[in-house]
Protein backbone atom coordinates (compact mmCIF):
# COMPACT_ATOMS: atom_id res chain seq x y z
CA UNK A 1 0.00 0.00 0.00
CA UNK A 2 1.02 3.36 -0.90
CA UNK A 3 1.99 6.23 1.78
CA UNK A 4 -1.24 8.52 2.24
CA UNK A 5 -1.22 11.58 3.96
CA UNK A 6 -4.05 12.66 6.17
CA UNK A 7 -6.52 15.16 6.11
CA UNK A 8 -4.73 17.86 7.89
CA UNK A 9 -1.44 17.20 5.99
CA UNK A 10 0.34 14.83 8.49
CA UNK A 11 2.22 12.21 6.86
CA UNK A 12 1.95 8.61 8.55
CA UNK A 13 3.84 5.45 8.29
CA UNK A 14 3.01 3.20 5.46
CA UNK A 15 0.32 1.19 6.65
CA UNK A 16 1.21 -1.99 3.96
CA UNK A 17 4.19 -2.35 6.69
CA UNK A 18 2.78 -1.68 9.73
CA UNK A 19 -0.30 -4.25 9.03
CA UNK A 20 2.08 -6.86 7.86
CA UNK A 21 4.36 -6.79 10.98
CA UNK A 22 1.24 -7.20 13.43
CA UNK A 23 -0.29 -10.17 14.34
CA UNK A 24 -3.60 -11.75 14.81
CA UNK A 25 -2.77 -12.89 18.34
CA UNK A 26 -1.56 -9.31 19.38
CA UNK A 27 -4.82 -8.02 17.43
CA UNK A 28 -6.92 -10.54 19.63
CA UNK A 29 -4.73 -9.67 23.22
CA UNK A 30 -5.35 -5.72 22.76
CA UNK A 31 -8.61 -5.60 20.99
CA UNK A 32 -10.97 -3.16 23.41
CA UNK A 33 -13.28 -0.39 23.00
CA UNK A 34 -11.74 2.70 23.29
CA UNK A 35 -13.50 5.97 22.79
CA UNK A 36 -11.68 8.81 24.06
CA UNK A 37 -10.25 10.81 20.50
CA UNK A 38 -8.48 14.33 20.42
CA UNK A 39 -11.41 17.07 20.77
CA UNK A 40 -14.13 15.19 23.20
CA UNK A 41 -15.23 16.15 26.34
CA UNK A 42 -16.78 13.99 29.38
CA UNK A 43 -18.60 16.66 31.40
CA UNK A 44 -18.98 15.60 34.85
CA UNK A 45 -18.54 12.54 36.78
CA UNK A 46 -15.04 10.71 38.12
CA UNK A 47 -13.81 10.76 34.28
CA UNK A 48 -14.72 14.25 33.39
CA UNK A 49 -12.12 15.53 31.39
CA UNK A 50 -12.00 18.22 28.47
CA UNK A 51 -9.94 17.63 25.12
CA UNK A 52 -6.73 20.13 24.74
CA UNK A 53 -6.50 18.42 21.02
CA UNK A 54 -8.03 19.22 18.29
CA UNK A 55 -10.06 16.12 16.11
CA UNK A 56 -7.77 14.40 13.63
CA UNK A 57 -9.30 12.65 10.84
CA UNK A 58 -8.08 9.34 9.59
CA UNK A 59 -6.30 8.44 6.31
CA UNK A 60 -7.90 7.68 3.45
CA UNK A 61 -5.34 4.54 3.92
CA UNK A 62 -6.61 3.66 6.85
CA UNK A 63 -10.02 4.24 5.89
CA UNK A 64 -9.42 2.01 3.22
CA UNK A 65 -7.83 -0.86 5.36
CA UNK A 66 -10.91 -0.69 7.92
CA UNK A 67 -12.94 -0.65 5.33
CA UNK A 68 -11.80 -3.80 3.62
CA UNK A 69 -11.60 -5.40 7.26
CA UNK A 70 -15.15 -5.06 7.29
CA UNK A 71 -16.33 -5.87 4.01
CA UNK A 72 -13.81 -6.64 1.49
CA UNK A 73 -13.78 -8.64 -1.73
CA UNK A 74 -11.12 -11.56 -1.26
CA UNK A 75 -11.73 -14.36 -3.90
CA UNK A 76 -14.20 -16.73 -4.84
CA UNK A 77 -15.81 -19.02 -2.13
CA UNK A 78 -15.40 -22.95 -2.38
CA UNK A 79 -19.07 -23.56 -2.36
CA UNK A 80 -18.59 -27.68 -1.06
CA UNK A 81 -21.99 -28.35 -0.98
CA UNK A 82 -24.30 -31.08 -1.68
CA UNK A 83 -26.31 -30.51 -4.78
CA UNK A 84 -28.41 -33.97 -5.55
CA UNK A 85 -28.93 -36.82 -3.48
CA UNK A 86 -28.36 -39.44 -5.76
CA UNK A 87 -30.04 -38.84 -9.02
CA UNK A 88 -33.19 -36.57 -7.19
CA UNK A 89 -32.86 -33.31 -8.67
CA UNK A 90 -33.21 -30.29 -5.90
CA UNK A 91 -32.56 -32.94 -3.35
CA UNK A 92 -29.72 -32.14 -1.11
CA UNK A 93 -30.07 -28.56 -0.67
CA UNK A 94 -26.65 -27.06 -2.09
CA UNK A 95 -28.38 -24.87 -4.19
CA UNK A 96 -28.77 -22.49 -1.08
CA UNK A 97 -26.00 -20.69 -2.18
CA UNK A 98 -26.95 -17.40 -4.10
CA UNK A 99 -23.29 -16.61 -5.28
CA UNK A 100 -19.45 -17.37 -5.18
CA UNK A 101 -17.84 -14.21 -4.28
CA UNK A 102 -16.08 -14.42 -0.85
CA UNK A 103 -15.75 -11.16 1.45
CA UNK A 104 -13.79 -10.77 4.56
CA UNK A 105 -16.72 -11.68 6.33
CA UNK A 106 -18.69 -14.71 6.41
CA UNK A 107 -22.36 -14.45 4.70
CA UNK A 108 -25.02 -16.96 5.01
CA UNK A 109 -25.75 -18.76 1.55
CA UNK A 110 -23.11 -15.87 0.06
CA UNK A 111 -25.97 -13.89 -0.47
CA UNK A 112 -24.14 -10.87 1.31
CA UNK A 113 -26.93 -8.95 3.16
CA UNK A 114 -25.27 -5.77 4.89
CA UNK A 115 -23.63 -3.09 3.03
CA UNK A 116 -21.73 -0.35 4.52
CA UNK A 117 -21.70 3.61 4.83
CA UNK A 118 -18.53 5.10 5.84
CA UNK A 119 -19.31 8.42 7.34
CA UNK A 120 -16.55 11.08 8.26
CA UNK A 121 -16.14 15.22 8.30
CA UNK A 122 -16.36 15.14 4.76
CA UNK A 123 -19.52 13.23 3.55
CA UNK A 124 -20.56 9.69 3.45
CA UNK A 125 -20.40 6.79 1.24
CA UNK A 126 -21.55 3.46 0.10
CA UNK A 127 -19.26 0.51 0.20
CA UNK A 128 -20.64 -1.37 -2.85
CA UNK A 129 -21.92 -5.59 -2.28
CA UNK A 130 -20.57 -8.04 -5.01
CA UNK A 131 -23.76 -7.97 -6.19
CA UNK A 132 -23.96 -4.46 -6.87
CA UNK A 133 -20.77 -4.52 -8.76
CA UNK A 134 -20.83 -4.94 -12.58
CA UNK A 135 -19.22 -8.85 -12.08
CA UNK A 136 -16.36 -8.32 -14.56
CA UNK A 137 -14.60 -5.84 -12.11
CA UNK A 138 -14.69 -8.70 -10.03
CA UNK A 139 -11.63 -10.38 -11.05
CA UNK A 140 -9.31 -7.20 -11.04
CA UNK A 141 -10.95 -6.36 -6.96
CA UNK A 142 -9.83 -9.35 -6.03
CA UNK A 143 -5.99 -9.37 -7.78
CA UNK A 144 -6.02 -5.74 -5.57
CA UNK A 145 -7.04 -7.19 -2.74
CA UNK A 146 -4.22 -10.00 -2.68
CA UNK A 147 -1.52 -6.86 -3.78
CA UNK A 148 -2.58 -4.96 -0.61
CA UNK A 149 -3.69 -2.04 -2.91
CA UNK A 150 -6.81 -1.76 -0.46
CA UNK A 151 -6.62 2.28 -0.95
CA UNK A 152 -7.05 1.87 -5.31
CA UNK A 153 -9.73 -1.19 -4.06
CA UNK A 154 -11.67 1.36 -1.71
CA UNK A 155 -11.50 3.64 -4.35
CA UNK A 156 -13.42 1.03 -6.57
CA UNK A 157 -16.25 -0.14 -4.85
CA UNK A 158 -17.12 2.98 -2.83
CA UNK A 159 -19.60 6.07 -3.87
CA UNK A 160 -19.78 9.09 -2.28
CA UNK A 161 -23.61 9.71 -1.81
CA UNK A 162 -23.37 12.83 0.49
CA UNK A 163 -20.63 15.89 1.01
CA UNK A 164 -21.21 16.40 4.90
CA UNK A 165 -21.63 13.92 7.82
CA UNK A 166 -24.94 12.79 8.50
CA UNK A 167 -25.88 12.43 11.72
CA UNK A 168 -29.47 11.56 13.29
CA UNK A 169 -30.51 13.38 16.63
CA UNK A 170 -28.01 13.68 19.44
CA UNK A 171 -30.58 12.73 21.55
CA UNK A 172 -32.80 9.88 22.96
CA UNK A 173 -34.26 7.44 21.42
CA UNK A 174 -31.66 7.86 18.97
CA UNK A 175 -28.80 8.13 20.58
CA UNK A 176 -28.22 6.55 23.73
CA UNK A 177 -27.02 9.20 26.89
CA UNK A 178 -23.53 7.43 27.27
CA UNK A 179 -22.74 7.84 23.40
CA UNK A 180 -23.77 11.13 22.99
CA UNK A 181 -20.11 12.64 23.83
CA UNK A 182 -18.40 10.38 21.35
CA UNK A 183 -20.26 8.86 18.71
CA UNK A 184 -19.86 10.88 15.04
CA UNK A 185 -18.39 13.82 15.92
CA UNK A 186 -15.88 15.65 14.14
CA UNK A 187 -12.54 13.84 13.36
CA UNK A 188 -14.41 10.25 13.81
CA UNK A 189 -14.74 8.12 11.34
CA UNK A 190 -18.15 6.42 11.51
CA UNK A 191 -19.13 2.82 9.87
CA UNK A 192 -23.07 1.85 9.58
CA UNK A 193 -23.53 -1.74 8.48
CA UNK A 194 -27.05 -1.86 7.22
CA UNK A 195 -28.37 -5.22 6.28
CA UNK A 196 -30.73 -5.71 3.28
CA UNK A 197 -33.09 -8.76 4.35
CA UNK A 198 -35.32 -9.93 1.31
CA UNK A 199 -32.72 -11.81 -0.79
CA UNK A 200 -31.67 -13.64 1.87
CA UNK A 201 -35.35 -13.98 3.11
CA UNK A 202 -36.54 -15.12 -0.70
CA UNK A 203 -33.21 -17.32 -0.77
CA UNK A 204 -33.90 -19.24 2.59
CA UNK A 205 -37.64 -19.73 1.93
CA UNK A 206 -36.67 -21.46 -1.79
CA UNK A 207 -34.96 -23.66 0.37
CA UNK A 208 -37.36 -24.17 3.22
CA UNK A 209 -39.76 -24.82 0.72
CA UNK A 210 -38.79 -27.90 -1.21
CA UNK A 211 -38.99 -30.96 -0.03
CA UNK A 212 -35.98 -31.74 2.24
CA UNK A 213 -37.47 -29.42 4.17
CA UNK A 214 -41.27 -28.70 3.27
CA UNK A 215 -42.14 -26.30 6.46
CA UNK A 216 -45.44 -25.22 6.65
CA UNK A 217 -45.96 -21.28 8.17
CA UNK A 218 -48.46 -19.88 10.34
CA UNK A 219 -49.46 -16.28 11.26
CA UNK A 220 -49.41 -16.08 15.09
CA UNK A 221 -51.10 -12.05 14.42
CA UNK A 222 -54.02 -13.80 12.36
CA UNK A 223 -55.34 -16.32 14.83
CA UNK A 224 -52.64 -18.97 13.81
CA UNK A 225 -54.08 -19.19 10.48
CA UNK A 226 -51.31 -20.49 7.48
CA UNK A 227 -49.74 -17.70 6.14
CA UNK A 228 -50.78 -17.68 2.58
CA UNK A 229 -49.44 -21.51 2.07
CA UNK A 230 -53.13 -23.25 2.94
CA UNK A 231 -53.30 -24.71 -0.69
CA UNK A 232 -49.49 -26.29 -0.11
CA UNK A 233 -50.42 -27.62 2.91
CA UNK A 234 -49.91 -31.87 2.95
CA UNK A 235 -53.15 -32.47 4.57
CA UNK A 236 -54.72 -30.72 1.62
CA UNK A 237 -52.88 -32.28 -1.08
CA UNK A 238 -49.96 -30.33 -1.58
CA UNK A 239 -45.98 -30.64 -0.43
CA UNK A 240 -45.85 -28.56 2.72
CA UNK A 241 -45.72 -30.97 6.23
CA UNK A 242 -48.68 -29.00 8.31
CA UNK A 243 -48.70 -31.78 10.99
CA UNK A 244 -47.84 -30.04 14.07
CA UNK A 245 -45.77 -33.29 15.71
CA UNK A 246 -43.47 -33.03 12.59
CA UNK A 247 -41.61 -29.90 13.91
CA UNK A 248 -41.64 -28.90 10.40
CA UNK A 249 -44.71 -26.06 11.57
CA UNK A 250 -43.16 -22.13 11.95
CA UNK A 251 -44.43 -19.00 13.01
CA UNK A 252 -44.35 -16.06 10.38
CA UNK A 253 -42.74 -13.95 13.17
CA UNK A 254 -40.15 -16.47 14.09
CA UNK A 255 -38.81 -16.53 10.51
CA UNK A 256 -38.71 -12.71 10.25
CA UNK A 257 -36.85 -13.08 14.02
CA UNK A 258 -34.31 -16.16 12.47
CA UNK A 259 -34.12 -13.86 9.26
CA UNK A 260 -32.53 -10.65 11.28
CA UNK A 261 -30.16 -12.93 13.25
CA UNK A 262 -29.00 -14.17 10.61
CA UNK A 263 -28.15 -10.87 9.16
CA UNK A 264 -26.85 -9.64 12.45
CA UNK A 265 -24.15 -12.40 12.98
CA UNK A 266 -23.11 -10.54 9.51
CA UNK A 267 -22.94 -7.48 10.82
CA UNK A 268 -21.31 -8.72 13.99
CA UNK A 269 -18.69 -10.19 11.81
CA UNK A 270 -18.17 -6.47 10.36
CA UNK A 271 -17.45 -5.03 13.94
CA UNK A 272 -15.31 -7.78 14.83
CA UNK A 273 -13.21 -7.29 11.80
CA UNK A 274 -13.14 -3.51 12.40
CA UNK A 275 -12.17 -4.18 16.55
CA UNK A 276 -9.29 -6.08 14.80
CA UNK A 277 -8.17 -3.66 12.07
CA UNK A 278 -8.37 -0.58 14.45
CA UNK A 279 -6.09 -2.35 16.97
CA UNK A 280 -3.70 -3.15 14.28
CA UNK A 281 -3.16 0.44 13.17
CA UNK A 282 -3.01 1.73 16.33
CA UNK A 283 -6.31 3.76 16.29
CA UNK A 284 -9.07 3.50 18.79
CA UNK A 285 -12.62 2.58 18.15
CA UNK A 286 -16.01 0.86 20.02
CA UNK A 287 -19.35 -0.56 18.72
CA UNK A 288 -22.59 0.78 19.62
CA UNK A 289 -26.27 1.24 19.44
CA UNK A 290 -27.85 2.05 15.73
CA UNK A 291 -31.08 0.23 15.93
CA UNK A 292 -33.58 2.87 15.44
CA UNK A 293 -36.06 1.60 13.06
CA UNK A 294 -35.79 4.90 10.75
CA UNK A 295 -33.64 7.79 11.98
CA UNK A 296 -30.48 6.66 10.23
CA UNK A 297 -32.28 5.67 6.63
CA UNK A 298 -34.13 9.02 6.90
CA UNK A 299 -31.25 10.79 7.74
CA UNK A 300 -28.80 9.13 4.88
CA UNK A 301 -31.77 9.84 2.24
CA UNK A 302 -33.38 6.75 1.83
CA UNK A 303 -36.61 6.01 -0.19
CA UNK A 304 -39.15 5.77 2.60
CA UNK A 305 -42.86 4.55 2.60
CA UNK A 306 -44.75 6.10 5.60
CA UNK A 307 -47.41 2.67 6.52
CA UNK A 308 -49.70 3.53 9.12
CA UNK A 309 -49.24 1.60 12.14
CA UNK A 310 -52.38 -0.22 11.84
CA UNK A 311 -51.36 -2.11 8.62
CA UNK A 312 -48.13 -3.37 10.40
CA UNK A 313 -49.94 -5.11 13.17
CA UNK A 314 -52.26 -6.16 9.81
CA UNK A 315 -55.36 -4.63 11.74
CA UNK A 316 -59.00 -4.56 10.31
CA UNK A 317 -60.87 -2.14 8.94
CA UNK A 318 -62.83 -1.10 12.24
CA UNK A 319 -59.46 -1.56 14.68
CA UNK A 320 -57.77 0.79 11.83
CA UNK A 321 -60.52 3.25 12.39
CA UNK A 322 -60.89 3.27 16.07
CA UNK A 323 -56.70 3.52 15.99
CA UNK A 324 -57.13 6.93 13.69
CA UNK A 325 -59.90 8.58 15.72
CA UNK A 326 -58.13 8.17 19.23
CA UNK A 327 -55.01 9.24 17.49
CA UNK A 328 -53.14 5.84 17.60
CA UNK A 329 -52.22 5.30 14.34
CA UNK A 330 -49.64 6.70 13.75
CA UNK A 331 -47.19 6.70 10.07
CA UNK A 332 -44.41 4.05 10.59
CA UNK A 333 -41.49 4.93 8.74
CA UNK A 334 -40.04 2.34 6.45
CA UNK A 335 -36.96 2.46 4.42
CA UNK A 336 -37.66 0.59 0.95
CA UNK A 337 -34.71 1.48 -1.32
CA UNK A 338 -31.18 3.69 -1.11
CA UNK A 339 -30.73 5.59 -4.10
CA UNK A 340 -28.33 8.41 -5.33
CA UNK A 341 -28.52 10.19 -8.59
CA UNK A 342 -31.31 8.89 -9.98
CA UNK A 343 -29.69 5.11 -10.02
CA UNK A 344 -31.33 2.64 -7.02
CA UNK A 345 -27.74 1.25 -5.30
CA UNK A 346 -29.81 -0.59 -2.78
CA UNK A 347 -32.84 -2.14 -4.28
CA UNK A 348 -34.59 -4.62 -2.35
CA UNK A 349 -36.34 -7.48 -4.14
CA UNK A 350 -40.25 -6.05 -2.93
CA UNK A 351 -42.10 -3.12 -4.13
CA UNK A 352 -41.69 -0.38 -5.20
CA UNK A 353 -38.80 -2.01 -6.93
CA UNK A 354 -41.01 -4.71 -8.58
CA UNK A 355 -44.96 -4.57 -9.12
CA UNK A 356 -45.74 -7.35 -6.46
CA UNK A 357 -43.75 -9.74 -4.80
CA UNK A 358 -44.31 -12.47 -7.69
CA UNK A 359 -42.11 -10.44 -9.79
CA UNK A 360 -39.77 -9.57 -7.07
CA UNK A 361 -39.00 -13.23 -6.50
CA UNK A 362 -38.94 -14.11 -10.17
CA UNK A 363 -36.13 -11.21 -10.31
CA UNK A 364 -34.64 -13.14 -7.73
CA UNK A 365 -34.71 -16.71 -9.28
CA UNK A 366 -33.07 -15.41 -12.60
CA UNK A 367 -30.39 -13.44 -10.22
CA UNK A 368 -29.33 -17.14 -9.60
CA UNK A 369 -30.10 -19.07 -12.91
CA UNK A 370 -30.89 -17.21 -15.80
CA UNK A 371 -29.29 -19.14 -18.43
CA UNK A 372 -25.63 -17.38 -19.37
CA UNK A 373 -25.96 -14.52 -16.81
CA UNK A 374 -27.47 -15.84 -13.11
CA UNK A 375 -24.67 -16.42 -10.46
CA UNK A 376 -25.34 -20.56 -10.72
CA UNK A 377 -25.73 -20.39 -14.55
CA UNK A 378 -22.75 -17.54 -15.67
CA UNK A 379 -20.41 -21.01 -17.21
CA UNK A 380 -18.75 -20.91 -13.76
CA UNK A 381 -15.21 -18.98 -15.03
CA UNK A 382 -15.47 -17.18 -11.90
CA UNK A 383 -15.48 -20.02 -9.22
CA UNK A 384 -12.97 -21.86 -7.41
CA UNK A 385 -13.74 -25.01 -9.43
CA UNK A 386 -11.96 -26.37 -11.71
CA UNK A 387 -14.38 -27.37 -13.91
CA UNK A 388 -17.02 -24.28 -12.90
CA UNK A 389 -19.49 -24.86 -15.96
CA UNK A 390 -19.45 -28.67 -15.61
CA UNK A 391 -20.18 -28.39 -11.92
CA UNK A 392 -22.85 -25.33 -12.61
CA UNK A 393 -24.69 -27.34 -15.35
CA UNK A 394 -25.60 -29.95 -12.46
CA UNK A 395 -26.46 -27.69 -9.75
CA UNK A 396 -30.56 -27.72 -9.95
CA UNK A 397 -32.53 -24.75 -10.58
CA UNK A 398 -35.74 -24.62 -7.33
CA UNK A 399 -38.36 -26.40 -7.79
CA UNK A 400 -41.79 -24.81 -9.47
CA UNK A 401 -43.38 -25.77 -6.42
CA UNK A 402 -40.91 -24.18 -3.87
CA UNK A 403 -41.14 -20.85 -6.37
CA UNK A 404 -44.94 -21.05 -5.60
CA UNK A 405 -45.13 -21.64 -2.49
CA UNK A 406 -42.32 -18.75 -1.63
CA UNK A 407 -44.42 -16.59 -3.92
CA UNK A 408 -47.58 -17.23 -1.94
CA UNK A 409 -45.81 -16.46 1.37
CA UNK A 410 -44.70 -13.41 0.41
CA UNK A 411 -47.66 -11.97 -1.15
CA UNK A 412 -49.45 -12.48 1.71
CA UNK A 413 -47.22 -10.62 4.28
CA UNK A 414 -47.15 -7.73 2.06
CA UNK A 415 -50.53 -8.05 1.35
CA UNK A 416 -51.41 -7.78 4.56
CA UNK A 417 -48.52 -5.87 6.73
CA UNK A 418 -47.49 -3.69 3.69
CA UNK A 419 -43.99 -5.19 3.93
CA UNK A 420 -41.27 -7.66 4.03
CA UNK A 421 -40.22 -8.66 6.30
CA UNK A 422 -43.47 -8.04 8.37
CA UNK A 423 -41.57 -6.98 11.50
CA UNK A 424 -39.87 -4.04 9.93
CA UNK A 425 -39.35 -3.82 6.12
CA UNK A 426 -35.87 -4.65 4.07
CA UNK A 427 -33.57 -2.54 5.88
CA UNK A 428 -32.12 -3.53 9.09
CA UNK A 429 -29.11 -1.85 11.25
CA UNK A 430 -28.36 -3.13 14.88
CA UNK A 431 -25.06 -1.56 15.66
CA UNK A 432 -22.51 1.09 13.98
CA UNK A 433 -18.68 1.29 14.47
CA UNK A 434 -16.24 4.47 15.18
CA UNK A 435 -13.10 4.71 14.51
CA UNK A 436 -10.98 7.43 15.30
CA UNK A 437 -7.46 9.30 16.68
CA UNK A 438 -7.01 8.05 20.54
CA UNK A 439 -6.27 11.15 23.32
CA UNK A 440 -2.88 9.87 24.94
CA UNK A 441 -2.99 12.02 27.52
CA UNK A 442 -6.90 11.20 28.68
CA UNK A 443 -5.69 7.82 29.24
CA UNK A 444 -2.44 9.06 30.60
CA UNK A 445 -4.73 10.65 33.44
CA UNK A 446 -7.14 7.67 34.39
CA UNK A 447 -6.08 4.57 33.54
CA UNK A 448 -2.96 2.30 34.23
CA UNK A 449 -0.09 2.36 31.29
CA UNK A 450 -1.15 -0.78 29.72
CA UNK A 451 -4.74 0.36 28.80
CA UNK A 452 -3.46 1.71 25.43
CA UNK A 453 -1.21 -1.25 23.49
CA UNK A 454 2.45 -0.53 21.93
CA UNK A 455 0.95 0.46 18.69
CA UNK A 456 -1.10 2.97 20.11
CA UNK A 457 1.40 4.25 22.21
CA UNK A 458 3.72 4.14 19.12
CA UNK A 459 0.99 6.25 16.57
CA UNK A 460 0.69 8.94 19.80
CA UNK A 461 4.41 9.39 19.06
CA UNK A 462 4.40 9.84 15.37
Amino acid sequence: MTLDTDRTGESRLDIGAKLSGYSLMDALLWRRSRRFAPGMQISGGPLAYRSTAAPRPLTRDEEAALAFAACGITGHTLAEMPYRDGDRPGAGGGNIIAQLVGRTIASGDGIHSVSLFVINDEGVSLVRRPQDLDRAEIPDLIRLAHDRELSALYERVRVQVRDRRSDVPREVPFVPPFNQFSANVPGTTYFLPVAELTALMINLLLSAFEDDFAFYVLDERNRFQPAGLAKFARSRGGHLNDDLSSGRVVTAGFLDTWLCEFAAVEQGAMLQNLGLMTQALGLGGFPHFAAHPFAWYQELGFRMNDLRFSRTIGAGPLMASVMSLTGRNMPMPTAVGFEHDGEPLLRPYCPPYYRNMEEAVLAFVDFKYAPGRGTLRDGGASSSWSDGAAVQSDIPKASDRAIAATIAYLDYLHTRYGRVPANNGPFRSVLAYQAADLDEDFYNRFYVPDALSPTQRDRAAQ
